[in-house]
């Protein structure tokens, strides 16, 4: 080939290559150029997030909602009457939104999304979620909808998950994390106080079976009332002085909206620096639901540090009853009958000499 007509066709051959990638991907619903490939999905995020009013977490027939006070500037889940979201959870969700980079396109056909997990996410047997952050003028900032993660065998490697944008059919591989999850108990904030066993100065406790009043004595509790009282155990009695500590709740309610269960009493816990922290339980079916309520007690030494405290700990609590572990009655508003020592194992009676052998005649 002469070297002027092969000058000729090298131009040509590039033209027509380029042609061909353009024509592909003008082909790609939603994709608006190749060079989108490793940039961000959602660029210039970061500063709009300062004007999101709610996030929406759409699972197939459920619709979780996670909306911003507006004088506070704190999320609640709007499914548990607006009780506090786990802030750590939540700003994983945010920084994986203004992080996630599309990497590779994929299928564009619907019939295919289902392989990836980036179908309707609303249909009865979708495993896709759709997110949704919304502004305060009631217009979507981001949505995207997210599959299945992809497993990646190489250490130190970002994640990767499958995704789509609502309305359009090409999908995504993308690069980063987002986890999604739809379900309120998730989103909790499960933290409801921690007052350390050397605190409990004294417990009161009130139920249908009588009072109890329990005082620290050589650095643990002791029974004070009834003075005539019969063994206790002392790890029941611990439980007690343990009960506030590292307190974490199942779920939650608005105490105004609650139906009344059982009444089961009411403990008050004065702790060492001078705060009154009052239990009361129920009991609803198999589950056990307490509220709380913190006051400064009387006589404390530092009153304006009290109720201070106590102040800053009872806006958190009032309001709401909180669902615990069945087994944290006992330790809350224990009855006698709770702490009272096991009875001494009675001894098996001796088995009978065992009868010698006769002789041999």
């Amino acid at each position: 080939m002469r070297p002027r007509a092969l000058l000729i066709l090298v131009p040509l051959a590039v033209l027509s290559l380029a042609a061909g990638w353009y024509l592909d991907i003008a082909a790609a619903p939603g994709v608006q150029t190749a060079a989108e490939n490793g940039r961000l999905m959602f660029p210039g995020l970061t500063p709009q997030l300062e004007q999101a009013a709610e996030i929406q977490l759409v699972h197939g027939a459920t619709t979780l909602r996670l909306v911003k006070d507006k004088a506070t500037g704190a999320w609640g889940i709007a499914e548990r009457g607006g009780y506090p979201a786990d802030a750590g959870k939540l700003h994983a969700l945010l920084t994986g939104l203004t992080e996630l980079r599309l990497m590779e396109r994929r299928t564009a056909d619907p019939a295919l999304f289902p392989r990836l997990g980036v179908e309707d996410p609303t249909g009865k047997d979708a495993t896709s979620t759709l997110v949704r952050i919304v502004g305060a003028d009631g217009k979507p900032i981001a949505e995207v909808i997210a599959g299945h993660t992809r497993t990646r065998t190489g250490g130190n490697l970002p994640e990767q998950v499958y995704v789509r944008r609502p309305g359009q059919e090409q999908s995504w591989l993308a690069e980063g994390r987002l986890d999604l999850d739809a379900d309120p108990l998730s989103w909790l904030d499960r933290d409801i106080m921690d007052i350390k066993p050397p605190r409990i100065a004294e417990v009161a406790v009130t139920t249908p079976n009588g009072h109890l009043v329990l005082a620290r004595s050589g650095g643990k509790l002791a029974m004070q009332e009834p003075a005539d009282h019969p063994p206790l155990d002392t790890d029941r009695l611990d439980d007690v002085q343990h009960a506030l500590e590292l307190l974490t709740l199942q779920d939650v309610r608005r105490a105004a909206e609650a139906p009344k269960g059982q009444s089961l009493g009411s403990a008050v816990f004065d702790t060492t620096d001078g705060l009154a922290i009052t239990a009361t339980a129920e009991q609803a079916g198999k589950d056990l639901w307490v509220s709380f309520a913190a006051a400064a007690a009387p006589g404390a030494k530092d009153a304006k540090a009290a109720a201070d405290a106590a102040a800053k700990l009872d806006a958190r609590l009032k309001g709401w009853e909180f669902q615990l572990g069945s087994w944290k009655r006992k330790a809350l508003v224990p009855a006698l009958d709770d702490l009272k020592a096991a009875p001494p194992a009675t001894p098996a009676p001796a088995s009978p000499p065992a009868a010698s052998p006769a002789p041999k005649p």
